[in-house]
């Protein structure tokens, strides 16, 4: 995932982050560690089994409110850890919407 997004800036937690993986319906939902964050990727542990859920399309929850937020989908799988990359809206303009990853883990 690294070589794909030359240049942006990557912010590795030493023991992890606690967020949450959520399907887009809400009829699943899962702890994770966030291991690694960029602005367009990131690397999550996930505690429990990932079989049976779509993980084509899902939330990456980043705060327990549920306020910060990113739309996901799965790259890659090796073991308990997934690769996702962040999902773009249409016509999403600069500014609106959830606060990007780095502002929500320092609280801006």
């Amino acid at each position: 995932m690294a070589e794909d997004h030359k240049g942006l800036e990557r912010v590795t937690f030493s023991r992890g982050y606690g967020v949450c993986i959520m399907g887009i319906d809400g009829t699943w939902r899962r702890d994770c560690m966030l291991n690694a964050i960029s602005e367009s990727d990131a690397i999550l542990t996930v505690e429990g089994s990932i079989q049976g859920l779509n993980l084509k399309e899902f939330f990456l929850l980043l705060s327990s409110t549920g306020l910060a937020y990113r739309r996901c989908e799965l790259v890659r799988v090796n073991g308990a850890e997934i690769d996702v990359q962040f999902l773009q809206g249409k016509n999403k303009k600069k500014g609106s919407g959830a606060a990007s990853p780095q502002e929500a883990l320092m609280g801006n």
